[in-house]
Parts: structure tokens; C-alpha cells; sequence
């Protein structure tokens, strides 16, 4: 009986700590709104000098490795396989140019 009592206004008084912080800001969606605007310029700068070019670079070494791959099938073969190198191509094109029109798109 006394171990219960125990947890109980233990877990009462752990309940009433932790109950003031989640009144602490009721306006959950103004402040994740103006921790956006004040970090969205530094979003999109490391995601400009950051994310694409490391998605660039990836995209050229699949791209130049299937290139390769294709030209040893054509010489083995005698039939050059086009669709997946253009689609790696057309992928590479779309990231490269994707700094320029991305950030009208989403609103920035």
C-alpha cells in the first residue's frame, strides 16, 4: 500500500513539473513560423552550396559510368542503349538548373 501511495504523488508531482512547460507557448505554429523566416536564408544558401552540388556530382559519376557502361555493351553487343544514360543526363540537367527556379516555385 505505501509503495503505491509512493509512485502515486511521485507521479503526480513528476506530472505537475512537466505540465507548465507545455503551457509555456500555446502559439506552437507562430513560433515554428518565425524560426522559418529567420532561418530560411540560411536553408537556402546550404542547400545552394551544399545539397545540389553533391547531388551534381553523384548524378556525373552515375551519369559518365553508365556512359561507359553503354559503350562496352555496344562493343560486346553491337546495340547502344540510350534510355538510361539520357534519363541520367536529363536528371543531371534538371539539378544543375534547379538553384535557378526552385526557390520562385516553393515561395522564397
Amino acid at each position: 500500500m505505501r509503495k503505491i501511495l509512493t509512485l502515486s504523488v511521485g507521479t503526480l508531482l513528476t506530472l505537475f513539473l512537466f505540465i507548465t512547460a507545455v503551457y509555456a507557448n500555446p502559439d506552437v505554429a507562430g513560433v515554428i513560423g518565425s524560426t522559418w523566416t529567420a532561418t530560411a536564408a540560411q536553408i537556402k544558401q546550404v542547400v545552394n552550396t551544399v545539397v545540389f552540388p553533391v547531388i551534381n556530382v553523384i548524378l556525373a559519376v552515375f551519369f559518365f559510368v553508365k556512359l561507359g557502361m553503354a559503350y562496352f555493351d555496344y562493343k560486346k553487343h553491337g546495340q547502344f542503349e540510350w534510355a538510361a544514360p539520357a534519363i541520367l543526363f536529363a536528371c543531371l540537367v534538371f539539378t544543375l538548373t534547379a538553384p535557378t527556379y526552385l526557390w520562385t516555385i516553393i515561395g522564397m
